[in-house]
């Protein structure tokens, strides 16, 4: 699968005996939504590839990213369906990248896909045949994702019908001659379906090192996979469980408009993370001695970010620090959620135009597809089909 944009990416299978994949998207900002494409894609084959393209590319074909290209690479990396990256992925998907790859097909999914100049990404592989589709995750879209992180207000995952919101969802997401199913917002609806399909469904073996970290993990980003992966590598056989907090609980620590991303959305993204086992929805905020004991927790880690006190006061590691299972984990990178926002509202013109851009080319296709549609139809009423 290829992705695009920002953590955009692409799929391939390689391997003689199995089935090829080569998936192409645009994973500016990558959310859960990307993740379930990539879960697709990979049920499709044996071995999956993801494609990242340049920010160069990104610029050139749908404006500026908010990520970095190896923020991006490593960021897709961590997604544990896909088995192997290729950087710098063209951004328009030939046969010849299908064949350099050994990849049988390619994967996208049932949105549109354009180049600068309005054309679609995957002609040529469709018309070859070696094109697959796969369902678009209703519910979450880069467009929405940065609305709300301009919104700031506590209620924006309540506030679809709220005027203001609205204003952003027309600044990000529609343009002057409509609106495009593909760049629109619409309201995500978790399901026990989805977390199944996203759950490892493994259960912790003898001699395995239970580690337990919390936190609210909202707009799951790099500062969380390079935090995890520095986890994940504290034991040969770790079996790393995240705690996430519910949304009241991160907004009474974090303030402002937090978390960005409720906690349905923070369940699955940060279960499409490679080095996480299992996440509890909903963890107590204190890491007591209930919660250690039932999980049977051999060291609990923090990163280097500011531990914020309890409803009472009191230290919410007071008990692993106790039992001398404490650590706290340097990841070597200082990102955060409250950086990344900065990224968007620092650059919000941009990202503004860039997305009435981009739903302009896929209103421009729609009404195209229409009209198309529309002459044969009265060619079939004149008998001349």
């Amino acid at each position: 699968a290829i992705l695009q944009a920002h953590t955009s990416a692409t799929l391939f299978h390689a391997d003689d005996v199995h089935v090829s994949l080569f998936c192409l998207h645009s994973y500016d900002m990558v959310h859960y939504g990307h993740s379930n494409q990539l879960r697709q894609a990979k049920a499709m084959g044996d071995y999956l590839i993801a494609g990242v393209h340049t920010d160069a590319e990104i610029s050139k074909h749908k404006g500026p990213p908010v990520f970095t290209q190896e923020e991006r690479y490593k960021m897709v990396r961590a997604i544990k369906w896909v088995d192997e990256i290729v950087e710098g992925a063209p951004y328009v998907t030939t046969l010849e990248t299908l064949d350099k790859y050994n990849c049988d097909f390619c994967v996208h999914g049932d949105d549109i896909t354009l180049t600068v100049d309005g054309k679609d990404t995957y002609e040529e592989v469709k018309c070859a045949g070696r094109y697959r589709e796969c369902k678009r995750t209703q519910g979450v879209s880069t467009t929405d994702v940065v609305g709300r992180m301009l919104l700031m207000t506590k209620a924006h995952h309540s506030n679809l019908d709220n005027p203001d919101y609205q204003q952003h969802a027309d600044n990000f997401g529609k343009g002057p001659k409509g609106h495009s199913p593909w760049t629109g917002v619409s309201q995500f609806l978790q399901t026990s379906q989805k977390i199944i399909q996203f759950a490892s469904g493994k259960e912790p073996q003898p001699g395995d090192t239970i580690i337990y970290v919390a936190g609210a993990f909202d707009l799951f980003h790099i500062g969380h996979v390079d935090f995890l992966e520095m986890v994940y590598k504290q034991a040969e056989r770790p079996y790393v469980i995240v705690g996430l907090h519910f949304d009241q609980e991160v907004n009474r620590y974090k303030g402002k408009n937090y978390p960005i991303m409720n906690i349905h959305e923070r369940t699955l993204s940060v279960l499409a993370c490679r080095y996480v086992s299992e996440v509890v929805i909903g963890a107590p905020y204190a890491v007591g001695k209930d919660l250690l004991d039932h999980f049977k927790v051999d060291l609990v880690c923090h990163g280097k970010t500011e531990v914020f006190p309890d409803k009472d006061g009191s230290d919410p590691y007071a008990e692993p620090r106790k039992r001398g299972i404490f650590k706290t984990i340097d990841s070597g990178n200082n990102l955060t959620t409250d950086d990344i926002v900065q990224r968007i509202i620092e650059n919000r013109l941009q990202f503004e135009a860039r997305n009435q851009k981009k739903e302009a080319k896929e209103m421009a296709v729609i009404e195209a597809m229409k009209r198309r549609e529309q002459s044969v139809i009265s060619k079939i009423d004149c008998g001349l089909f």
